[in-house]
This record gives structure tokens, C-alpha cells and sequence, in this order.
């Protein structure tokens, strides 16, 4: 089977087909990857719990990770202007391996800010990659099923990596190997690919004052979801850790809350394509504040009871994501698209750098529980906000909106790289 897609040659334009195979090289080097760093998002607090560090070291190698992934969002361009998306997406695999391999020389916890830092780069470079080179390769009448496959398929690995912690030795270096080794194999479907590569990009665009012109609530979504997101899935384990939860208890509580990704965003994405997206969006906020509530008074207790409660807080927080980049592109031009989703990256990015710190600044003084206040607190104010808007300003209709693809905040919004005048993605529709 293949799918079209527009093919430029030196003659003029063309369409050439594009192997199914050829696409889901990609998306499987991701889904490989997700493995390996859903096992290490999982391995990292639990050891240093059993080494007997303080929390505050996991806290702060969670902060450097946010911070490598907002430089990411930033170099990433000019990297694969440079080497092409081929070779970047190599070079940027060969950084995790290496950030992995740091991880496994030991529990130094002033090595493990540099390393995952360096694994933030990575993974952020690698989805701007990823996703702008799929956004290249297929037709707007496939690319929303292609992306949202892409976004599955990751959820789902991350979600086997978070369970393969249960089957690992946490004193030894196992974990770290396995995150190795699956980041070996990720190379390979792209190494082997026949997917064509896009014109090199002249640049990422980044001008958070002209998204926010086109949506105050997109970006607000981003600045909310980047904290909400990086708190729950970064500081979870870390909390479980300290609470006296077993390694397997931490693996099975992480491996269950992807499930709340996969169950809440196609029925909120259903609703939200039929009406006015923003009271969607309230409605995710507040089940996501009130699922935080709970997860506070349940804190400690029934791991059965917290399962159920941080897959629909989790699930609730990610809906906030896709809801959010859906509602933006809604209200943006064609020639408003590079910026904006460069922008909603950063916006992204940034809240996920900054929100961590807090977090680990304040379970210094009240605890690791700490990172449960924020998030209920991010997820009341960025209600509030969106009820304000809804307010003040004047709804798009329903039949002007585009259409809803699923999304996760563990994995980058897709960017589109700007490139030159003669040199114009192809396939991008309105």
C-alpha cells in the first residue's frame, strides 16, 4: 500500500507514492523510543529513592530535563538546516543513548541534571523532527489519522517502558542499558527508511506576542498544560517513591495513567469539534483540578483508589494539550502557522522549565506532596482564564472549526519548520 504526496522535481511538481512503510519507519523509531524513556522517567526517582537521596535531587534532574527540552525547541532548527532530518533525527537518538549511558555510571546526582538535561534536548529535537517531517511527507487528507497514530503509538510506548520497571534489577545498571538498547533500535527504521526528506528549513519561527494575538487561550493552554504535564508525570514517581510505594507499585501507578490520554481525548475531541472548543477546555481543567483534589485525599492510601484517580488527572491535564493546540489552529491563517506552532512549543517548553523549578523549590520546605497543590492551582487558573474569555469575547461556529486530533503532552506539538520561499512544505492545506 502507499499513500500520495506531492514530489517536487527538477521539472516541476509531481506526485510520487509514498510506501505506508516508508511513513511507519518513524513512527515505530519513536514508539521504540518512548520504551526506553518511559522506563527511565520511571527508574531515575525510585533509584535514588533506594540510594536514600533526597527527593529535592529528583526535583531538580526533572528541572534540567525542562530546561534541555526548551534549548531543543530552540537549536533544533538550525541542526537540521545544517545535517538534514535524516541525520538529525540520528545524531539527536546518539544523545539519548549517550545521556542514558551517564545515567548508568552510577547514582551522581550532579551527573544525572547534565544527562537528562541532555536527554531534554534530545527528545524535544527529536519530535520536531519527527512530526515535520511526517507533516511533510502525507496528504492533509490522511495527516490527522497519520499524527494521531503517531501520538498512540508513543503514549503506548511509554506506557510499556513505565511497566517494564517492575521486571528490572533497581540497584543495578539494567534499566539504563534497556533505555540504551532500545534507543539503538530506534535508529534503524530511519537509517533503512526510503522517506524522502523534506528541503532543509531556513528557521523555527518564535513570536509568543503574535500567537497570542491569534489565541490567548491556545497559548494559556500551553503555559498551563507544560506545568501540568511535568509535574504530574515528572513528580508522581518521585512522591510515590517517598510515600513508601513498592518499585512495582510506582511501575503499575505510571504504566495505568497514559490510559486516561487514550480514554478522555477522543470523546473530549468528539464534543469540542461540535461546539465551542473553549467550554471543552473548562470542563478538562476542572475535572483536572478536581481529580487533583482527590488525588490529595487520597494521598497515601489504596493504590487501587490512586490508579484510578491519577489516570483521570493525567488523562484530564493531557486533554488540555491537544484541546488547546485545536482551539489556536482554529483562529490561525495559513501564513500564521509556522509561528504559531513554533510558539505554542516554546510556550510549552518554557512552562515545563519554570513550573518544575517551583515544584522542587517548594517540596524542599512542605514536602513531596508539593506538586499536587501546583497543578490543582494551574489547573483553577487556567479555568478561570478560559471562563473570562468565554465571556468577553465571541465564539468561532462549530463549522468553521478544524477538525480534532489527538494529542499527548509527552509528546512536543508538532512545529512547522519555516522554510525558504522556493522551498515550501508540501501537501499543506488550509
Amino acid at each position: 500500500m502507499s499513500i500520495t504526496r506531492k514530489h517536487r522535481t527538477e521539472a516541476g511538481q509531481g506526485d510520487e507514492p509514498t510506501p505506508l512503510i516508508a511513513i511507519a519507519s518513524v513512527i515505530v523509531s519513536m514508539a521504540l523510543i518512548a520504551v526506553g524513556n518511559g522506563l527511565m522517567f520511571a527508574y531515575i526517582p525510585v533509584r535514588l529513592g533506594a540510594e536514600g537521596f533526597d527527593p529535592t535531587w529528583a526535583g531538580l534532574i526533572i528541572t534540567g530535563l525542562s530546561a534541555g527540552g526548551l534549548a531543543g525547541c530552540i537549536l533544533t532548527g538550525p541542526l537540521v538546516r545544517r545535517v538534514g532530518h535524516a541525520r538529525a533525527f540520528m545524531v539527536l537518538s546518539a544523545l539519548i543513548a549517550l545521556a542514558n549511558a551517564a545515567v548508568g555510571a552510577g547514582p551522581h546526582p550532579l551527573l544525572w541534571i547534565a544527562a537528562r538535561a541532555l536527554y531534554g534536548f534530545a527528545i524535544c529535537g527529536l519530535f520536531i523532527v519527527a512530526q515535520s517531517w511526517l507533516n511533510d511527507a502525507v496528504a492533509n487528507a490522511i495527516r490527522g489519522r497519520v499524527m494521531a497514530f503517531f501520538y498512540v503509538a508513543y503514549v503506548a510506548g511509554l506506557g510499556v517502558g513505565y511497566a517494564t520497571l517492575a521486571f528490572v534489577d533497581i540497584r543495578t545498571a539494567d534499566a539504563p542499558l534497556i533505555g540504551i538498547a532500545f534507543t539503538a533500535l530506534s535508529i534503524l527504521p530511519v537509517g533503512l527508511t526510503r522517506l524522502a526528506q523534506p528541503p532543509p528549513p531556513q528557521a523555527a519561527s518564535v513570536a509568543l506576542g503574535r500567537a497570542w494575538r491569534i489565541s490567548p487561550v491556545g497559548v494559556a493552554g500551553m503555559l498551563a498544560v507544560g506545568g501540568l504535564s511535568m509535574s504530574i508525570a515528572g513528580f508522581a514517581p518521585i512522591h510515590a517513591t517517598a510515600k513508601g510505594y513498592s518499585q512495582a507499585d510506582v511501575a503499575l501507578l505510571l504504566s495505568a495513567m497514559p490510559v486516561g490520554t487514550l480514554i478522555l481525548q477522543i470523546p473530549l475531541g468528539w464534543i469540542s469539534d461540535r461546539t465551542d472548543r473553549r467550554y471543552v477546555l473548562i470542563a478538562a481543567a476542572a475535572l483536572a483540578m478536581v481529580a487533583g483534589l482527590l488525588a490529595l485525599g487520597f494521598d497515601g492510601g489504596a493504590l487501587a483508589a490512586l490508579v484510578v484517580i491519577y489516570i483521570v488527572w493525567d488523562g484530564a491535564s493531557e486533554s488540555i494539550y491537544s484541546l488547546a493546540s485545536a482551539h489556536a489552529a482554529d483562529r490561525a491563517g495559513k501564513d500564521d502557522l509556522v509561528a504559531l506552532s513554533s510558539s505554542l512549543l516554546f510556550a510549552w517548553s518554557l512552562s515545563g522549565f519554570i513550573v518544575p523549578g517551583i515544584v522542587t523549590a517548594l517540596s524542599a520546605v512542605f514536602g513531596t506532596q508539593a506538586f499536587i497543590y501546583v497543578a490543582i492551582v494551574i489547573a483553577c487558573a487556567f479555568c478561570l482564564f478560559v471562563l473570562l474569555r468565554v465571556v468577553t469575547t465571541r465564539a468561532v461556529p462549530a463549522a468553521e472549526t478544524g477538525s480534532f486530533a489527538p494529542m499527548t503532552a509527552q509528546a512536543p506539538l508538532p512545529v512547522e519548520l519555516a522554510f525558504g520561499p522556493d522551498e515550501q512544505p508540501r501537501n499543506r492545506g488550509n
